[in-house]
């Protein structure tokens, strides 16, 4: 049951992300009334966003290699599907 008069604070991805710019950076921190374990929470936060949006820590090679791997998966999954097509084509052919 909530106190009254207490609301949970909701905060946008934009005033995040403008907090943790300079802790990021290791500046002063401004003070925006905000916890000190919230702003590392969303320091952990960005990080982990960071890392699944580029796989490879965003080298050209590592995303090429990261696309060619999903089209081999895929390519591979379509040859499956053909071979087994096939085998019930010809089992259709033969009286």
């Amino acid at each position: 049951m909530k106190k009254q008069g207490t609301e949970r604070r909701v905060y946008t991805g934009e005033f995040k992300a403008k907090a943790v710019a300079p802790a990021e950076k290791r500046e002063k921190p401004v003070d925006i009334g905000v916890n000190e374990s919230m702003l590392r929470r969303w320091m952990q936060e960005a990080r982990e966003t960071s890392r699944r949006a580029f796989p490879g820590h965003g080298r050209p090679r590592d995303e090429e290699l990261t696309r060619l791997s999903k089209e081999n998966k895929a390519l591979k999954a379509a040859k499956e599907i053909l071979k087994k097509a096939a085998v019930i084509f010809a089992q259709m052919d033969t009286p």
